[in-house]
């Protein structure tokens, strides 16, 4: 890539943290910007790459389902479980909002 421009500029970079709302000092965007044109370098040369009959895939490697089967068994008592709790409210706890009134 020596002989053409660079894919991404510091003004480049510079306008898209604008518009991301960051400040960034002037060695900030001068190691954004060469990490994010070392990634657009990468991603030509995977673009360069012949992949006349890879077939797409969604995940790497192969996954299995993991999980157990769902199946009815001992629970705990929801009376005792909800007697301990600091709030409870319906047969359910009862938890404080993260945002908004404080109780």
């Amino acid at each position: 890539m020596s002989d053409e421009s660079p894919r991404i500029t510091v003004d480049d970079v510079s306008k898209v943290a604008t518009l991301a709302r960051l400040i960034l000092t002037d060695e900030e965007l001068s190691t954004a910007t060469a990490e994010l044109s070392a990634m657009l370098d990468h991603f030509a040369d995977i673009d360069g790459l012949d992949l006349d009959g890879v077939e797409p895939m969604m995940q790497p490697t192969p996954l299995a389902n993991v999980m157990r089967d769902d199946v009815v068994g001992v629970t705990l008592n929801r009376e005792e479980v909800l007697s301990q709790a600091p709030l409870a409210e319906d047969g359910r706890f009862r938890v404080p909002p993260i945002v908004g009134i404080e109780e």
